[in-house]
């Protein structure tokens, strides 16, 4: 795998895990009531407070990959 795929696939991996931090923050927020603006500004301190180490440390190891593929 060259540095764009892996680039890429970071970056996918980023997006997704903070599509997914929004999307809960976003929910719990409504069932616990808060109104539009207070649940937007929860799925925004959802996607600050993500923690990019756990994204980094959930994808498979590229060196690992580009041994199997030798």
């Amino acid at each position: 795998m060259n540095q764009r795929e892996s680039q890429r696939r970071l970056a996918e991996a980023v997006r997704d895990a903070c599509g997914k931090a929004a999307q809960e923050a976003y929910e719990n927020a409504g069932i616990s009531g808060l109104c539009e603006e207070g649940r937007w500004e929860c799925a925004i301190s959802a996607i600050r407070a993500l923690d990019l180490e756990a994204v980094i440390n959930a994808m498979p190891d590229d060196s690992q990959e580009n041994k199997d593929a030798k």
